[in-house]
């Protein structure tokens, strides 16, 4: 590995975790780290930097003389692009990157590369358990350590100096961290491209361009795997530049060349390389919704080109039950489940908790808007819900649109909505209604940020709502 950041002049905008690891690897490879976030001073934790010398701290907002003698400008994933100090670094010729970019230029190992609008965390993490079953076995391969992170959990750029060649670096990457990379990884995965974080990207164009650039440098070494069924990834696969080899997955058809799919009669079938064979029955997983057999179809083809056998795809499969607040089963009131889908930050992702259940859900929907449409959405929800719960900054919004709806349907399904303050009130409400049988559904379809400062916040809240009413 090469290190030219000696003495360089680098500036990061945003001090949350992956500014944070990227301001102490840059310091302690000899940079002038200067580490600027627009909040105030007493609201950041800096308590992970106390030891490392080197790094300066600007914060209350965005200067601009913090570009004069800049070498490099680093932005953290929350970080928009179009600040005046970005749009300034761009006028100026000042370098951009990001703390994704910097770890793919120092990473000795192959990089396994997940994005997706949705089931990017879930598809992450099985594949982390995937490997890590196959790594712990007796064998060849048995010394590799398996490194999970990037937009999830633990930035990679903090253990980058540990890993080694035959390490398998598994790298969750958002939009965000894409748009400004010019490295794809050894093996990406596109779970699926569906409107999403317009409000930071503009236009659906932009955003799945930005998507686009985990394949847009792979080589004819490297392999790709893509949903069949997402109308967006398929478009992806028709440019075939350097002849990449790619992999499809799917729950509606059997690929014609190498891939995982779900046959006809519910079982879960991988076909790449040498291994052909049932990996499980869908009944079988704990997980829930036709979502999470794509994304264990996702990370069963990914691990299969890893190498991972069989009897390994199988065991994680049928044993793994799932990432915190995306569809996760909290508990019992009143004989009603509880299930927290806080992940859940677009009507995309709300559709696909929705469709998780048979039953008729009480479903609570409500947050901070991204601007994108809602429309077959609220169709879904006039069709699934017995009764809507709508709470935060865009309740009155997700209504107009539910009436406007309703008032399409004719003779169909038609349901009834309440709105009422905060996330709290909207628990209050569901737990006076909600009876044997009953499913309610924390699936909000906004953002966290009118109320919490994320949406694992915002799932814990309602966890312990559940918990002390139980």
């Amino acid at each position: 590995m090469t290190h030219h950041y000696m003495n360089r002049r680098v500036v990061i905008l945003g001090a949350a975790r992956q500014g944070k690891a990227l301001a102490h690897y840059m310091a302690l490879h000899g940079a002038h780290v200067t580490l600027n976030d627009a909040q105030a001073r007493e609201r950041v934790d800096l308590s992970d930097l106390a030891d490392v010398a080197g790094i300066t701290t600007v914060f209350g907002g965005h200067p601009l003389e913090l570009l004069d003698d800049c070498d490099l400008l680093c932005l953290s994933s929350g970080v928009p692009i179009d600040l005046p100090i970005v749009l300034e670094a761009r006028r100026r010729g000042v370098a951009l990157s990001n703390d994704a970019q910097i770890f793919f230029e120092q990473c000795p190992a192959p990089i396994i590369g997940i994005t997706g609008s949705a089931g990017k965390t879930t598809t992450t993490t099985l594949i982390g358990e995937m490997l890590r079953r196959h790594v712990a076995a007796p064998g060849p391969g048995s010394t590799a350590t398996v490194w999970v992170g990037g937009n999830i959990g633990n930035p990679l750029i903090r253990d980058v100096e540990l890993m080694r060649s035959g390490d398998f670096a598994v790298m969750e990457l958002s939009s965000f961290q894409l748009e400004l990379m010019t490295y794809s990884p050894h093996l990406a995965c596109v779970t699926n491209v569906t409107p999403n974080h317009l409000d930071r990207h503009g236009t659906m164009e932009a955003y799945t361009a930005a998507k686009k650039h985990i394949l847009d440098f792979q080589t004819a070494n490297d392999v790709r795997v893509l949903c069949a069924d997402d109308a967006v990834t398929r478009t992806l696969a028709a440019d075939v530049r350097n002849h990449v080899r790619t992999i499809w997955f799917s729950i509606e058809q059997e690929p014609a060349g190498e891939g995982a799919w779900l046959d006809e009669g519910g079982m879960l079938r991988v076909r790449i390389g040498a291994l052909d064979g049932a990996i499980c029955h869908r009944c079988e997983l704990q997980l829930m919704g036709a979502h999470n057999i794509l994304n264990v179809l996702a990370a069963a083809a990914v691990c299969a080109v890893a190498g991972v056998g069989i009897d390994v795809l199988r065991a994680v499969a049928v044993e793994f039950r799932g990432v915190a607040h995306r569809l996760q089963m909290l508990g019992e009131i009143n004989g009603a489940r509880y299930y927290d889908d806080s992940i859940a930050t677009a009507p995309e992702r709300l559709m696909a908790g929705l469709r998780a259940f048979e039953s008729p859900v009480l479903l609570l929907c409500g947050g901070r808007d991204k601007y994108l449409p809602w429309e077959d959405a609220a169709a879904l929800m006039h069709a699934r819900c017995r009764h809507i719960v709508l709470f935060g900054e865009m309740a009155p919004m997700v209504a107009g649109v539910l009436e406007r709806v309703a008032a399409s349907l004719g003779t169909a399904p038609r349901v009834q909505w309440t709105i009422v303050p905060h996330l709290a009130d909207a628990f209050a409400f569901a737990r006076c209604i909600a009876g044997t049988g009953d499913v309610v559904l924390l699936s909000p379809g906004g953002t966290s940020f009118d109320e919490f400062k994320d949406f694992a916040e915002r799932g814990n809240a309602f966890a312990a709502l559940v918990r002390t009413n139980a």
